[in-house]
């Protein structure tokens, strides 16, 4: 056992060296992706037109997945990403025309800040509504970010101090689940409260992050993706890891969700304890003896088919935002260098060519692969964390 520390010991700190002596010279050129994602997202709003001017109910693109562009309704979870995406190239290029695609596309959502029915509700308002109001400061964007805000606090339980994750529970496998993925949607509640003056918003937020804190990981920093709660005595009942390769098993996106989420919870803060703990999370992901060179990660960390299985690039694309946004909080500059040596192997292997691919912008996204589920396919949300650390890193310089 010592022997095996030792070398995955060894591998991570080789791998910390080659990082920092390539990271100067591999830097994305951000302004060549951008225009790329132009071109690409053009052909997508194409496709989506007409799919949803037929359907009347689909309203936003999810995958390409056995050769078929996968759309979804406005309540799943993933729906707003593509207007998020819209967003984001608005904010890079100032073009109107893709101001008023974006409105188009987030008006298609904005009925679900009433949806108490799932705890997605920072995704599918707050990457669409949220960067509407940022850019635009439309008060009835705000009046949207502050409903769904109470919408989802209606999720909160006092007694486990967690926002309750999902509602179906096929064969009664759980009681009370709360995922890790759920730490992405604390920024709506920061929000909120800032918008409204609504303190709630802020308890609930900060409830949520700690008890994810003190249940959800290991001695190692890894992370379960879910842990089952006891609703009337708050007890956890077990953890357990649904869409990674075991209960025991670092899955790789959800170590991306709770890097991000508590870089964001030290944001709005400015408690140590959220720094140090994305700072454990970092030190986990990057440490594991299982990252490949280019810091595109397998799907999970420990599935024991490595190297001859998915990557998953949604995760790398999520990772890449969230240092960008850790390096600003502390002086340690591996962060960058890594955001940046991911922003460009991202930028050199795992884009699609243009009009190929159901015309997402990046490949090699693994969703969930225990149930054979979008493996290896292009996935909305790499693009849109991958636009995310593009913009980041451009304000950086």
């Amino acid at each position: 056992m010592l022997i095996k520390n030792l070398k995955g010991q060894l591998s991570a700190i080789i791998l910390g060296v080659l990082i920092a002596s390539s990271a100067t010279a591999q830097k994305v050129d951000v302004a060549k992706e951008f225009k790329s994602a132009e071109l690409q997202t053009s052909y997508m709003l194409n496709e989506v037109k007409d799919i949803v001017d037929t359907s009347k109910t689909l309203v936003s693109p999810r995958t390409f997945e056995n050769g078929k562009f996968k759309m979804v309704k406005s309540n799943d979870w993933t729906s707003g990403f593509f207007p998020g995406i819209l967003w984001y190239i608005y904010d890079y290029t100032k073009d109107t025309k893709w101001m008023e695609q974006a409105k188009i596309y987030t008006a298609k959502i904005e009925k679900e800040q009433f949806n108490k029915g799932t705890h997605d509700l920072g995704f599918m308002v707050y990457c669409s509504v949220g960067n509407a109001y940022r850019l635009t400061k439309d008060e009835r964007y705000k009046a949207i970010i502050i409903q769904a805000a109470k919408s989802l606090s209606t999720r909160f339980n006092p007694k486990t101090g967690v926002i309750k994750s999902w509602d179906h529970n096929k064969d009664n496998k759980w009681t009370y689940p709360v995922i890790i993925d759920n730490m992405m949607n604390l920024e709506l509640l920061f929000e909120a409260t800032k918008l409204s003056g609504d303190s709630s918003f802020y308890k609930i937020a900060i409830s949520h992050a700690n008890t994810t804190m003190k249940n959800h990981f290991r001695a190692d920093n890894s992370s379960y993706h879910m842990v089952d709660y006891d609703p009337a005595t708050g007890n956890v009942i077990k953890k357990i890891t649904v869409q990674g390769y075991a209960d025991e098993s670092a899955w790789a996106r959800g170590q991306a969700w709770g890097l991000y989420g508590f870089t964001v919870c030290y944001r709005e803060t400015h408690d140590k304890k959220y720094l140090e703990q994305a700072q454990k999370i970092e030190k986990f992901i990057f440490s594991s003896p299982t990252m490949p060179k280019d810091l595109i990660p397998y799907w999970d960390h420990n599935d024991p088919a490595i190297p001859n299985t998915p990557r998953d690039v949604s995760a790398a694309a999520i990772t890449a935002s969230a240092l960008l946004e850790l390096s600003t909080y502390t002086k340690n500059t591996g962060y960058k260098a890594k955001a940046n040596t991911i922003l460009y192997n991202l930028s050199q292997s795992y884009k699609a060519p243009i009009n190929t691919n159901g015309n997402f912008i990046l490949l090699h996204s693994t969703g969930h692969k225990p149930i054979k589920s979008e493996v290896d396919v292009p996935l909305t949300y790499a693009d849109y964390y991958y636009l995310e650390a593009l913009l980041r890193s451009k304000r950086m310089k």
